[in-house]
């Protein structure tokens, strides 16, 4: 069984400002698989496992089953907004 690419894009803030300490402490994050598009306002410090793991459930299928990427990097679990 091979993986599916997932995107997982920064809506509304460059990076570099998200790093520099913004008022907000939550960002808004995009995720696109194929054609389907799911939004996500999380913490800046929240692991990307809750991501990963509520777009798996409301597409009810294993996580596993898919390769989460932000800029053609691969996501790990353990990272953080801020990492990634």
């Amino acid at each position: 069984m091979s993986s599916t690419p997932v995107s997982v894009q920064l809506i509304g803030q460059p990076v570099e400002s998200m790093k520099e300490g913004t008022n907000s402490e939550h960002i808004n994050l995009k995720v696109v698989e194929d054609r389907n598009e799911m939004f996500f306002k999380i913490k800046r410090t929240t692991q990307l496992k809750k991501l990963m793991d509520a777009f798996c459930e409301k597409q009810t299928r294993d996580v596993k089953s898919f390769r989460f990427l932000y800029d053609g990097a691969r996501i790990q679990a353990h990272d953080t907004p801020l990492e990634a």
